[in-house]
């Protein structure tokens, strides 16, 4: 297997909170016009439009339609705002962006096998600091929803175990090194380490998550790296990523 560049290499442009609204749409169709042809996959880790309008959605269908890369997604809470989440996630499709919306996907890459599994991930906080499941029922809703998201990527990393490339796309941070800017005050609503027991227990190649402007952009997960893509964090369009694609994996049991 080989990609673009000719080598056991998978080259993937990451990015996140590109918050799509008219003033930005320039800005961001010619950022995704402008990536290398060398790109064999593009992510990007929710907070895809400002408002949560299905008309800004409509920004990132133009802006993937200019880049040759295979682009997926998964939505963040800004995508949520408007109540019209459904809508987005069937225009973007319609349009070219794959969305994982508590789901995986395998796709060739550059040649590649990759496999992807997305979801939005939730809130939560950090121990010793997490949300019970307990109390009013609005709470323990939100207890739920974190376990629904939890429960996805397991699931999704089971599915995907042998892919030689295996990648978690979230928006909300499931390790607290790159929330650190952050006021710790609001780290429950920043992520959840909850979501990082799959991640330990599978060890996936790559794994990207945004929301936390203020964060910061490496940490780990036992063997696995995670990358806080935000915009804002990364001071630029896209971060880079490379990463090798000879090796084999095992099926989960």
């Amino acid at each position: 297997m080989t990609s673009s560049s000719g080598s056991e290499r998978l080259r993937v442009a990451a990015t996140g909170d590109i918050h799509c609204r008219d003033s930005n749409r320039e800005a961001i169709v010619s950022a995704f016009a402008g990536l290398d042809d060398e790109i064999d996959l593009v992510v990007v880790a929710g907070d895809l439009t400002s408002h949560g309008r299905l008309d800004e959605a409509e920004i990132l269908c133009e802006a993937a339609a200019a880049t040759k890369a295979p682009v997926y997604a998964v939505l963040g809470n800004h995508d949520w705002h408007a109540d019209e989440a459904e809508a987005i996630l069937a225009r973007l499709e319609e349009g070219g962006v794959h969305m994982l919306d508590r789901r995986a996907a395998v796709c060739q890459a550059g040649g590649v096998e990759v496999g992807i599994v997305g979801v939005k991930g939730f809130v939560g906080g950090f121990a010793p600091r997490h949300l019970p499941d307990f109390g009013e029922p609005s709470l323990r809703a939100v207890y739920a929803e974190a376990t629904a998201e939890v429960e996805a990527l397991d699931a999704g990393l089971r599915e995907v175990a042998t892919c030689p490339v295996r990648i978690v796309l979230l928006h909300y941070s499931p390790a607290e090194e790159t929330l650190e800017g952050e006021p710790r005050e609001i780290w429950v609503f920043l992520g959840s380490d909850r979501l990082a027991a799959p991640i330990l227990e599978h060890g996936p190649d790559l794994v990207l998550h945004g929301h936390a402007h203020a964060g910061s952009p490496d940490g780990m997960i036992g063997e696995s790296p995670v990358h806080n893509v935000s915009q804002p964090v990364l001071g630029t369009d896209f971060r880079i990523f490379e990463l090798d694609a000879s090796r084999a994996h095992s099926p989960i049991p």
